[in-house]
């Protein structure tokens, strides 16, 4: 048997954890990696065309999965291109094992060609981020580098010149056993009894909940029940939290809707689980607050905690809800349910009359529509700007469905390559990417990427030839929009040129025809819609405290924006205030 070089012990160590694929772009310095790729079966070498879709696919494939991802640059400006996607599977707790291909160490330090120190430039985006200089070294460093991306959650970064992934590796590596899940945090048994005391104490509770509540739908209910409490939610909480939610009141923040904000700031007591919710300007300074987060390291940097817990909050509910005292007092629960009702009624009459001969096509009624024509199962990857406030008010989640974005990174053009991440995950789930015009232009090369590996992603272009969201920050401001201007584009016949499908779709009449035939589609597709480009409303008057910031008034703007079927959900759940 041929002796190994460090590239195929490398690869080999990365199939062991778990990897399956590894995104990239060839390169010199990365070739002895893609080569052992290539022998071995255990893995696939993703081609894409622009190094920042693989860090962005792995993320994405990673947040699917919950397993480690991979992705790989070449020397200097190739592994320079993985920097923005691994921010944000770093900032969205996503595990992804980053190789950062280096020029020869012997050069390493003499500004040699595509010089670059990758040990420095990721630093910050990541848990882990080492050099391999020699042979022996290797094993026990990737080891290490897996290790605390999916223990810690987020990115760790190897470097590796070309030269030592060439040379063979050690006879007699040690093989150690990896991890490869993350456990529960249980909180002290001091923290519990301090939450229960301050729970029982409260005539008020809010629940406003953020990601961590992944896995924790059933135990979230059965506390909001037990202490008669509103739950609101963060962008990222929505799939976990807002489906079979007879408690739900809305989202807070710049694309909030509904009676969040209010049950939040109108409480004895705040408890917030799983959320690092970054806009501090929508969380009250005079009530009791209580955060539970699994990294102890968001406790506090948004408000002024009057009980920090650390820990899950499907174990720290798990040990509480007992513990606590049973509230009978509805009021304010009924209370919050009725506002959150009579919100959404107000907001859905603006895009109830003539919706479907309005041109430009409205973007609410596109969200619409896509939404129920959408599988159960659907992944849906959302690019930064406006299509985050089409996702927060139109895709409705039922537990089954994952809404993806870079919603704490909040880099645009994430949702075509974040797409290719979910569909490697499973070639036969439905995954649809809503894109805007700004994101989709931005990396439109690895469209391609859809064609090569036929894969069936089916994007939806939200094609109002502006940059939506940067043109209201603008309006906010006081500022006339000046640069977020798009040429009008038939994106379309692009898809088509390339060999995918692709229809462009004028009027409303078109459309569900349209996005019934792409999803029928056996492979990619583009449904390209002219939407309007001013379907938000400006209020009247604009306040100093509207300006930027995403302070409350500025949510004011996107209030008009419809919110589709939580109307429904909304109605249903008044069945459950008592008559008087």
């Amino acid at each position: 048997m041929a002796k190994q070089n460090v590239a195929e012990q490398f690869v080999d160590i990365l199939a062991r954890a778990g990897v399956k694929r590894l995104y990239g772009v060839v390169g010199d310095s990365l070739n002895p990696v893609v080569d052992a790729i290539r022998r071995n079966p255990a893995m696939d070498w993703i081609h894409v065309r622009h190094e920042e879709t693989a860090a962005f696919a792995a993320g994405a494939e990673a947040q699917i999965t919950g397993s480690l991802a991979a992705c790989a640059g070449s020397c200097g400006p190739g592994n320079l291109h993985l920097i923005n996607g691994l921010y944000d599977a770093h900032r969205s707790m996503a595990p992804v094992l980053a190789l950062a291909s280096h020029i020869p160490s012997s050069e390493i330090g003499l500004g040699y060609f595509q010089e670059t120190h990758p040990e420095l430039l990721f630093q910050e985006c990541s848990h882990y981020n080492e050099m391999i200089s020699n042979p022996e070294q290797m094993p026990r460093l990737l080891q290490t580098a897996i290790q605390h991306a999916i223990g810690r959650g987020g990115v760790s970064v190897v470097s590796m010149p070309g030269d030592i992934a060439s040379r063979p590796a050690p006879e007699k590596s040690i093989e150690h056993a990896l991890v490869t899940t993350r456990p529960t945090v249980r909180p002290g048994d001091d923290e519990i009894d301090k939450l229960c005391r301050m729970v029982d104490e409260a005539r008020r509770v809010t629940l406003f909940c953020g990601s961590g509540t992944a896995g924790a739908h059933a135990e979230v209910m059965e506390f909001a029940e037990k202490i008669k409490s509103p739950v609101g939610h963060a962008l990222r909480g929505k799939e976990w939290i807002q489906y079979d939610n007879p408690y739900d009141v809305g989202m807070s923040g710049l694309l909030g809707y509904g009676a969040a904000y209010e049950a939040t700031h109108e409480c004895d007591l705040l408890v917030l689980l799983g959320t690092d919710f970054p806009y501090n300007a929508f969380l009250p300074d005079d009530v009791k607050i209580v955060q539970v987060d699994v990294r102890p390291e968001h406790l506090g940097r948004r408000s002024k905690l009057d009980l920090a817990v650390w820990g899950d909050v499907r174990e720290t509910l798990r040990c509480l809800t007992p513990r606590v005292k049973p509230k009978s007092d509805r009021k304010f629960l009924d209370r919050m349910l009725k506002k959150h009702a009579n919100a959404l009624e107000g907001v859905v009459k603006a895009y109830t009359r003539k919706v479907d001969k309005h041109v430009p096509i409205h973007p609410e009624y596109v969200a619409s529509v896509l939404d129920e024509l959408a599988d159960e199962d659907a992944v849906f990857t959302v690019d930064t700007g406006m299509n985050n406030v089409w996702a927060a008010r139109y895709l409705t989640p039922n537990g089954k469905r994952r809404v993806i974005g870079s919603f704490s990174h909040g880099s645009m053009a994430n949702a075509l390559p974040q797409a290719i991440g979910a569909q490697f995950t499973d070639l036969n789930r439905q995954v649809v990417a809503m894109s805007g015009d700004g994101g989709f232009s931005m990396l439109m090369g690895d469209f391609l990427t859809l064609v090569q590996h036929d894969l069936p992603v089916k994007v939806v272009l939200f094609n109002n030839s502006s940059l939506g969201m940067v043109e209201l920050e603008m309006l906010v401001a006081g500022l006339p929009s000046y640069g977020t201007n798009n040429a009008n584009t038939d994106y379309a016949a692009i898809a088509r040129a390339a060999g995918a499908y692709g229809v462009r779709v004028e009027k409303p009449k078109q459309l569900q025809g349209a996005l019934k035939d792409a999803f029928k589609h056996k492979g990619p597709a583009l449904v390209d819609v002219v939407t309007d480009p001013n379907a938000l409303s400006i209020p009247p008057k604009i306040s100093a405290d509207m300006v930027t910031g995403f302070a409350l008034s500025a949510s004011k703007i996107v209030l008009d924006g419809g919110v589709g079927r939580m109307l429904q959900m909304a109605r249903s759940n008044l069945r459950n205030v008592p008559r008087p």
